[in-house]
């Protein structure tokens, strides 16, 4: 009767129905949500400096990647519009802007690393939450659909 009863629990836990979330996995899903968000704020606000100020950047080594600070303004700014609504996406439990959060961050963080020549610290902060994203997401995204 027992083995009955522990069988139907791993059976339930695998398919997902009546499973239970962990306080940890929403906690981490949450904080991919709300890092997108801010990280997305990051990018626009550089994307917004670079456009209406393109000398307050300078380039301290020559590097292989150089755009135009404007067109790198351009690229920031697009790229952090898309990650904050897919930030948002988190929030509301949709599977495509955890999808489409995993995709930019990914992108945001070879993006932050080609302007590191411009702003090096700003650069290795974006990377670094930038896999903290793609960490939580691939990992615990799935469970904040579950509010």
């Amino acid at each position: 009767m027992q083995a009955a009863a522990g069988g139907g629990q791993a059976s339930q836990r695998g398919s997902g129905v009546g499973a239970q979330t962990s306080g940890w996995a929403m906690g981490w899903a949450g904080f991919a949500g709300s890092i997108l968000l801010i990280v997305g704020f990051f990018q626009m606000i550089a994307g917004l400096v670079a456009i209406f100020n393109s000398s307050f950047y300078v380039t301290v080594n020559s590097w292989l990647f150089q755009f135009d600070t404007t067109a790198w303004g351009w690229i920031h700014l697009i790229l952090g519009v898309v990650l904050a609504v897919s930030g948002y996406g988190i929030f509301t439990g949709n599977v495509a802007a955890r999808t489409v959060g995993v995709i930019v961050a990914l992108i945001s963080c070879v993006a932050a690393f080609m302007w590191l020549p411009y702003y090096p610290v700003w650069g290795l902060l974006i990377i670094a939450l930038d896999v903290a994203v793609v960490w939580a997401l691939t990992t615990h995204g799935r469970d904040l659909s579950a509010i």
